[in-house]
């Protein structure tokens, strides 16, 4: 599977042959392959930018993770503590609790400036709280978020002049390379579908 940029950090838990297994996930700055095991079923949980495990810094796990130990159907260890394995149904449970518990915590400053607000602290200090919650500068996270918008519209058949346009390309081989880079996909594959599975939901 073709996997794609993201900005976000996330936990994905999945069975292949009666074992289970978790992981956390970090940013990703480039698109490439992700094996996938076959026969394996996947459960998926991204987080918002800004949030981040509290023993284990959003900056460590750019572009790659950490397998989490002693996995099973029924719980998984993370911080020291089991929790409950959450199915496709209850994933956002499993994240009010790493909340409410303080195992998932959230930037103020970071959550502040993408909620458009200017919080009062210079734009070194945000940049700065920026890298430390997400392993990313702004820029970074504005490119990657940027290019996964215009390949959901491509997928959706908007025309790539629109695309350009709209997203603030400075023109379509400009959009190419975005593409070329973050997502894998040129913007034909995307409007046909073709290239084979890819990690982005283009529904």
């Amino acid at each position: 599977m073709t996997s794609v940029a993201t900005a976000c950090w996330g936990l994905v838990f999945w069975e292949r042959q009666g074992t289970w297994y978790a992981a956390v996930t970090g940013p990703e700055t480039k698109t490439d392959i992700a094996p996938v095991p076959e026969g394996a079923r996947f459960v998926g949980i991204d987080f918002a930018v800004g949030t981040s495990l509290r023993v284990l810094p959003t900056p460590a796990l750019v572009d790659g993770g950490t397998q989490l130990p002693d996995t099973t159907r029924r719980t998984f260890r993370l911080a020291g503590v089991r929790w409950e394995t959450p199915g496709p149904d209850d994933a956002e449970a499993l994240v009010d609790r790493l909340v409410r518990t303080g195992a998932v915590v959230r930037d103020p400053i970071v959550t502040a400036v993408r909620r458009g607000h200017r919080p009062p602290v210079s734009q070194r200090t945000v940049e700065r709280r920026f890298r430390a919650a997400t392993g990313l500068t702004q820029g970074a996270v504005r490119q990657v978020e940027r290019v996964r918008e215009a390949a959901a519209l491509l997928a959706a058949a908007t025309p790539v002049a629109d695309v350009v346009s709209r997203l603030d390309y400075v023109d379509e081989p400009h959009l190419a390379r975005a593409l070329r880079r973050y997502v894998g996909r040129t913007a034909r594959q995307l409007r046909e579908g073709a290239g084979g599975p890819i990690a982005l939901d283009l529904n």
